[in-house]
């Protein structure tokens, strides 16, 4: 970081901006156009031993309950997300379950049935994860709160917050990227990534005088997911970011952060 500002300051040609919007919008394209089919697999039938099996809108406690399925009726298990399913009714109407409620169920022939926890198969067949990072940015801390969506194993996108907190100045800076995985099914997995979004720096005014700026940015990056236990994974990353200012000069920043994040 430098002494007057959140980013450390480097010349950079205009060419620049135009190769990094140009491998952002290639990526952006290829996600775009990727295909999400996947080969279905047989609905596995199950029957209600409980009185009832309650339904959700959602994989999670936080969903309402809008219908239940009464004991002794078959219900067909459509795809599980970590600990909840979704399973069909016979009268067509679908909900998610969760796994203690679905392990007092039965086997077509009256076994009793047992449903493993989430493992690593199922961090490779998840579809959003949610997460918490911090590190250094430019010398200053940095805060990020992160969402992310796959569209396939290998493709995903993210929604990115982050709060910078500088000697000088502070600032925020709001980012989508576009995460790529080569080997999704390893437990420790390498990623690269690219993005823009904006940055804002405001710097203290009890310390220097300065104006308040708001400016573009965009980044690469590689980093590590590692799934840790059930629903929960860690995540190491580096990337290194360019500021499109007003000014003559580009400026050039270079981030780390750590942390963790769920799945689901």
């Amino acid at each position: 970081m430098s002494e007057h500002n959140i980013t450390t300051i480097h010349s950079t040609s205009r060419s620049t901006n135009s190769l990094w919007l140009a491998v952002l919008v290639l990526l952006l394209t290829q996600t775009l156009t990727t295909g999400l089919a996947q080969a279905a697999d047989e609905y596995r039938t199950v029957s209600v031993a409980d009185p009832y099996l309650e339904l959700r809108t959602g994989p999670a406690v936080g969903y309402p309950i809008f219908h239940v399925i009464d004991r002794g009726e078959p219900v067909d298990i459509i795809k599980r997300r970590t600990d909840w399913f979704l399973v069909r009714g016979l009268d067509g109407k679908e909900g998610w379950v969760d796994r203690g409620q679905m392990e007092r169920t039965l086997q077509t022939g009256g076994q009793e049935i047992e449903f493993a926890q989430a493992n690593q198969q199922d961090f490779t067949d998840s579809r959003w994860e949610l997460g918490l990072m911090t590190g250094d940015f430019g010398g200053a801390n940095v805060i990020s709160l992160y969402t992310g969506y796959s569209l396939n194993p290998n493709v995903s996108i993210e929604a990115w917050g982050s709060q910078i907190l500088g000697n000088f100045s502070n600032g925020w800076m709001a980012s989508v990227n576009v995460v790529h995985e080569t080997w999704p099914d390893w437990r420790i997995s390498p990623f690269f990534t690219l993005g823009a979004g904006i940055i804002h720096t405001e710097p203290k005014p009890t310390i220097i005088q300065g104006e308040d700026r708001t400016d573009e940015v965009a980044h690469a990056g590689i980093g590590l997911r590692v799934f840790a236990t059930r629903r929960f994974i860690l995540r190491a990353e580096f990337k290194s970011y360019v500021v499109f200012t007003s000014r003559d000069d580009n400026e050039e920043v270079e981030e780390w952060k750590v942390g963790f994040a769920f799945f689901f």
